[in-house]
């Protein structure tokens, strides 16, 4: 209980310093090396299996640190980079532009933004079916959607909010959490996620995406949020029109390069979007009559993008990381995974207290994945005990986990997202809190009514 108490205090200082105006890098990549060392003093393992240890507690903490700029840094920081300088190099060649003045015009009969930010919304989780990491996908809709958004008078707390949440609710029948939950639930992978999980995702996505319109209403309002819908003869192109093609390469690439439309060729985020460089790249430089050096030049702006990423964004992932590691390092979770085994309570009542024990740990390590594996694991054997259906203990819990995620100020795609839109986390966090409060009461109502409670 002592380490569920230290990790409880050193969350908290870290929401206090970053409302204070604390940079929350720093923040966080302190309250973690804390929690780190902390865990050393009380006797406890430091680091994760797969770092081998330096010998000492203190430097033991630092190899951490130095493990997540490499994986971070050269894994999802890599992609991060790559699709801020993609976006970068789309807005100086003008790309955007085009974009944003092709679809003003159809869209301009939609006078509501709001409308259009639940048209994104829902866009967006379409996404997710192609685009498995929340905080990828959020990347490349901050890259592709989020200025289109903002042009059409979405304001720019609430176009984040878009882009950071269409992984809270799994659509995808072969997402890694879901194959998981399969399993432990005792059922064939393709009713447990179409016949099962589907309906509640489904329902959850229509409220969240009515909670969206009027939580966003409500909130650019009482703040006075910029809301200014661009007018399209004011925009100024330079570019042609079948640039409009080009922001877009990432998406296409997405679906085309999958393994499926083309059998035999799959190509990961990373190529995809180098590709799409090169392929804007090689575009420009026609359009601009074989002109190599300006093209070369027009490049330096992706690389810029890139930059720009690294300390914006990256560095707080890699810093988040290493929080959420002494969270997990020093038992916090481990405490709260003993809190649910020994919760004496009915069916109802266990499944509530695991999907609220999975929300928690979310929103403090920032991981949807982490505490979904962590709890999944008891579902199974608390379900034997009772007498229950182990999916409806484990469906609340598959659809908490991500949802936590969306709304904890230190998770990937909520960090990144705010970072490439220069806003605080805890902005997008507002945005996402009612939306998610509605998806998650939506999951345990739809769970109650669509799955069986007994085996």
């Amino acid at each position: 209980m002592l380490e569920l108490l230290i990790g409880l205090a050193v969350t908290i200082a870290v929401g206090y310093f970053i409302v204070k105006g604390y940079k929350p890098a720093g923040v966080l990549l302190t309250a973690g090396l804390i929690l780190l060392i902390l865990t050393g003093i009380l006797g406890h393992t430091v680091l994760p299996s797969k770092v081998a240890s330096t010998g000492n507690m203190v430097t033991d903490s630092l190899e951490y640190v130095k493990y997540m700029l490499q994986y971070r840094g050269g894994g999802l920081g890599m992609q991060i980079m790559l699709l801020c300088g993609f976006a970068s190099y789309m807005t100086h060649i003008g790309a955007n532009n085009v974009v944003v003045k092709q679809f003003s015009k159809p869209l301009s009969v939609i006078k509501s933004p709001y409308v259009l930010l639940v048209a994104a919304y829902i866009v967006a989780c379409l996404m997710s079916l192609a685009v498995s990491s929340a905080t990828g996908l959020g990347v490349l809709l901050m890259a592709t959607l989020f200025p289109m958004m903002t042009a059409m008078g979405i304001s720019r707390p609430a176009a984040v909010a878009v882009c950071a949440s269409p992984a809270a609710i799994i659509l995808s029948p072969t997402s890694g959490d879901v194959v998981i939950a399969a399993e432990k639930s005792g059922m064939a992978l393709d009713v447990f996620a179409v016949q099962t999980v589907l309906p509640v995702s489904i329902c959850a996505i229509i409220v969240m995406s009515a909670a969206a319109f009027f939580w966003n209403k409500y909130l650019d309002k009482k703040e006075n949020s910029p809301m200014e819908r661009i007018d399209v003869s004011e925009i100024e192109v330079k570019a042609p029109a079948y640039y409009a093609v080009l922001p877009f390469l990432p998406i296409i690439g997405v679906f085309l390069f999958n393994g499926r439309t083309i059998p035999g060729l799959s190509l990961d985020i990373y190529t995809i979007v180098v590709l799409s460089i090169v392929l804007g790249a090689l575009v420009d430089f026609v359009t601009k009559r074989f002109k190599g050096k300006e093209t070369l030049e027009d490049l330096e702006s992706c690389y810029a993008g890139m930059a720009d990423a690294f300390k914006g964004v990256v560095m707080l992932l890699v810093a988040a990381g290493v929080f959420a590691q002494g969270l997990m390092s020093i038992g916090a979770i481990d405490n709260l995974l003993h809190l649910a085994e020994t919760a004496g309570a009915g069916g109802i009542a266990l499944m509530l207290i695991l999907t609220g024990l999975t929300v928690a740990a979310a929103i403090a390590t920032g991981s949807g994945n982490a505490p979904f594996y962590a709890f999944v694991e008891l579902a199974p054997s608390l379900a034997a005990k009772m007498g229950l259906n182990p999916a409806f203990l484990i469906i609340p819990m598959l659809q908490a986990s991500n949802l936590g995620r969306t709304v904890s100020p230190v998770s990937g795609v909520v960090v990144a997202t705010s970072g490439m839109a220069k806003i605080s986390p805890f902005e997008v966090v507002k945005r996402t809190s009612v939306p998610v409060l509605c998806g998650l009461i939506t999951v345990i109502f739809g769970t109650l009514v669509l799955v069986p409670m007994t085996a």
